[in-house]
């Protein structure tokens, strides 16, 4: 193969072009109160800016001219804390900006406490079919250690409830709460699999700089869990998974058959998405865009007739050829290196020769068939491969 070396990143683009962006993601920052361990760009008790928020939205996708999309995304923050009037205006506004493809998949965020008969029958009116629950645990006593505004026996109910008009439910749990045992996880697990929902997505708690958690495990307020029972958690909720029928396709997540997240496979096979709202991160063209983090400064700029972007990088063809690999690296499929070598018109036996030979001498990584896929071990140091295939 000679696709060339280091001249690749003074393309203009890969041999087929940018691709042609076609997810969308939209963020709603508004959420009845910051959970500790939140970094995301929320904004809390701040219901006197969702209208402004609305009409600023409208405007910034106004400029896109309503492209095609297979996918929608609208996460938070809460989406469902919207009262039902400001939630059907959001719900119009999707379908009039954009054209979604026949056989589209149309996902929204929601915790348990916002899931009410209204808002379901709305929503579904509107066109989503999948819904994203929040629910993080079933353990009343680590929900409120997460500082959750719902209990174990509510969000069983909302997962009933949403499955009654939604028949494609993901969840979201946390694991390695300050305290939380191994025994303790596995009932959360079992608990999840017991229920209709057709995704699972688990994450390990992590202190983010800036967050109350963080600050209170500097002080020695919280104590993080040890790793070694980090590893037996991932590695409980793998089995479990794997028991009930889940397909375990991402580092995180889990899926029965035909229910893998579209969205979120379009981020990690670096397709190109569109992203609206505050904080939204966006790849169009070659280029990375996030609109500024603050909703108050999000909402002057786009009133003011100016850009909500407040970062722009373009990007080489060498970096997207890394970034493909390194996110692809993620899905347990893994990678076809000649295959991703051709589409992006770099060498990336070449290019992550060395990161490819560490990690294989490491044992995180190895060949099956045609494909680099992650060791069992890999798997458990992911996020060291895809820094390395970074350069």
């Amino acid at each position: 193969m000679n696709l060339g070396n280091e001249s690749s990143s003074d393309l203009a683009a890969p041999p087929g072009g940018w691709p042609a962006p076609q997810a969308a993601y939209v963020h709603v920052p508004f959420c009845r109160h910051r959970c500790g361990y939140c970094n995301f760009s929320i904004v809390a008790g701040r219901e006197d800016l969702v209208d402004r928020f609305l009409t600023a939205l409208d405007r910034e996708l106004e400029a896109l001219q309503r492209p095609g999309v297979q996918t929608v995304f609208i996460g938070g923050g809460t989406p469902t804390h919207l009262n039902p009037d400001q939630l059907c205006r959001l719900m119009r506004m999707i379908r009039q900006r954009f054209a979604l493809a026949s056989e589209f998949e149309w996902t929204i965020e929601a915790n348990p406490e916002d899931v009410t008969s209204e808002k379901l029958d709305l929503i579904v009116e509107h066109g989503v079919n999948r819904i994203s629950l929040g629910v993080q645990s079933f353990d009343d006593r680590k929900l409120m250690m997460l500082e959750r505004g719902h209990s174990g026996h509510a969000a069983r109910l909302a997962i009933d409830r949403t499955v009654e008009r939604v028949a494609n439910v993901s969840i979201d749990l946390i694991f390695a709460a300050p305290g939380e045992s191994l025994e303790s996880w596995r009932r959360d697990l079992d608990t999840a699999v017991s229920m209709p929902i057709s995704h699972l997505s688990t994450y390990n708690l992590t202190y983010e700089k800036g967050t109350s958690f963080w600050s209170r495990r500097y002080h020695g307020e919280l104590e993080p869990t040890l790793d070694s029972l980090e590893v037996e958690m991932y590695a409980a909720a793998q089995s479990t998974a794997a028991a009930a029928g889940l397909d375990h396709y991402e580092i995180s997540n889990f899926a029965r058959p035909g229910n893998h997240c579209r969205h979120n496979l379009a981020y990690w096979q670096g397709q190109g998405w569109f992203a609206s709202g505050p904080g939204a991160a966006r790849f169009v063209d070659g280029r990375r865009e996030l609109n500024h983090r603050s909703t108050t400064t999000y909402l002057r700029r786009i009133e003011n007739g100016q850009s909500p972007t407040a970062e722009c990088e373009p990007i080489s063809v060498l970096q997207y050829a890394r970034e493909r690999a390194a996110f692809g690296i993620r899905m347990l499929e893994g990678i076809d290196l000649n295959r991703l070598s051709t589409q992006c018109g770099v060498d990336l036996s070449s290019q992550c020769g060395e990161a490819i030979s560490q990690s294989m001498s490491e044992g995180l990584l190895a060949w099956a068939g045609e494909r680099l896929r992650l060791t069992s071990r890999g798997i458990l140091f992911a996020d060291t491969v895809a820094s390395r295939m970074l350069g």
